[in-house]
């Protein structure tokens, strides 16, 4: 008989269950993950970057959890010698036309708090010296790290807390037993007061099993990167970003500088033909049936058909890929980039056709789905944690000691 129950073993799953057992230090806390090891789908997969927070809009979950996730992340990774580096990063206006949008992006940065300054293009090049721009912003605050090893000092935390841990555990069914739900798995079932579903990729479904409605569907994209050969890594210092399209909503290809010195560039994004599908060749029926039966897919397809259309040539085409990066950095050549691991993002998708741009947390009886968490969830790991955390109270009638 557990206390709680959190299905799903990437970052948020194992944040919560770490702030779970801080807040209710005598609970019994389970956490089941149905692969063989923690972090192993979107959270192993992403780019690395402790984000700063200056895209998201004002006032909104991912604009405060990621603001002050950069530093709970960092603070984290002091505390516990997890290599990290807070190396700043350049977001650059490569056209006369973007210097508007850069503005208003260093405005929104000024109003969620972020350490930003605007530089000319010569003060770009004295951060990257290989960059053509014609203006920038400096952030300061972005870092990056390797959140796979965040991820196993969360689960020694949590076993050294006393929770109970679980690998190669799938959840296949959600029953009610009085006050209490038992989770089904292909290992045998658990019974627990309260649930939390942080199932990333299959949070719709697993909210569904929960008899919960998750007021939207995920929809999986697929961000295709390459990496830069050892001998051009002297091309990128920090991190090298374009100014989004904000009617587009990821952030174009970029150039990533990775905690163990490799140099990642991209990705782009393009619909996954399976929720787990990290190859072009991958391919789920029940997952694509369920994507080309709703309404909510077509709708997007049709609004953002151009940005689309040049994502899937990226994605078939290094040429086009290849200039998609010289816009930042002229000297990149198509030989200098070879493939590397590709991610799925989770991406939650209303049925009229509008994505879910922030984290979406749904309640149900005794329980709590996260139910789109995408980047910057990472980052904001910590945050979101004790987030979850401080709603139990007011959604269950558990009797358990809290610590201050």
């Amino acid at each position: 008989m557990y206390d709680f129950a959190i299905i799903g073993g990437g970052i948020v799953g194992l944040s919560t269950a770490l702030a779970l057992g801080k807040r209710y230090p005598n609970a019994r806390i389970l956490v089941l993950e149905k692969e063989s090891q923690w972090a192993f789908h979107q959270t192993g997969n992403n780019s690395g970057v402790i984000h700063s927070g200056i895209y998201y809009k004002p006032g909104s979950f991912k604009a405060k959890f990621c603001r002050d996730g950069s530093r709970s992340m960092v603070e984290f990774c002091q505390e516990h010698g997890i290599e990290h580096e807070v190396c700043g990063k350049v977001i650059v206006a490569t056209e006369e036309q973007e210097l508007p949008r850069l503005e208003n992006l260093y405005k929104r940065g000024l109003d969620n708090g972020i350490e930003v300054k605007r530089i000319s293009p010569e003060e770009v090049r004295e951060i990257e010296p290989h960059v053509k721009c014609v203006g920038g912003l400096r952030v300061f605050s972005t870092g990056i790290v390797n959140y796979k090893q965040v991820c196993l000092k969360y689960a020694q935390l949590i076993q050294q807390q006393g929770g109970d841990l679980h690998l190669n555990t799938k959840v296949l069914k959600i029953s009610p037993s009085g006050k209490n739900q038992v989770l089904q798995t292909n290992n045998g079932s658990f019974e627990t007061r309260f649930v939390i579903n942080c199932t990333g990729l299959h949070s719709d479904r697993t909210a569904k099993l929960g008899q919960v409605e998750p007021q939207a569907k995920i929809v999986p994209f697929r961000g295709e990167y390459y990496e830069l050969t050892p001998e051009k890594r002297y091309l990128v210092k920090t991190l090298i970003y374009p100014v989004p399209n904000p009617d587009f909503p990821f952030l174009g290809v970029h150039f990533t500088r990775m905690i163990d010195g490799s140099v990642h560039a991209g990705p782009n994004a393009v619909l996954s033909l399976k929720r787990e599908g990290y190859k072009k060749t991958d391919f789920d029926l029940r997952d694509f049936l369920e994507v080309i039966t709703y309404p909510g897919f077509w709708k997007l397809a049709a609004k953002h058909a151009d940005e689309g259309i040049q994502e899937i040539i990226r994605s078939f085409s290094k040429a086009a890929f290849t200039r998609s990066l010289q816009k930042l950095i002229p000297e990149v050549q198509a030989e200098d980039l070879v493939p590397t691991h590709a991610g799925v993002r989770a991406q939650a998708l209303m049925n009229d056709g509008k994505l879910v741009d922030d984290f979406l947390i749904v309640s149900g009886q005794n329980s709590i789905h996260v139910c789109n968490a995408p980047s910057p969830a990472a980052t904001s790991s910590l945050e979101i944690g004790k987030a979850l955390v401080a709603e139990i109270p007011q959604l269950s009638h558990l009797d358990i000691a809290v610590t201050a």
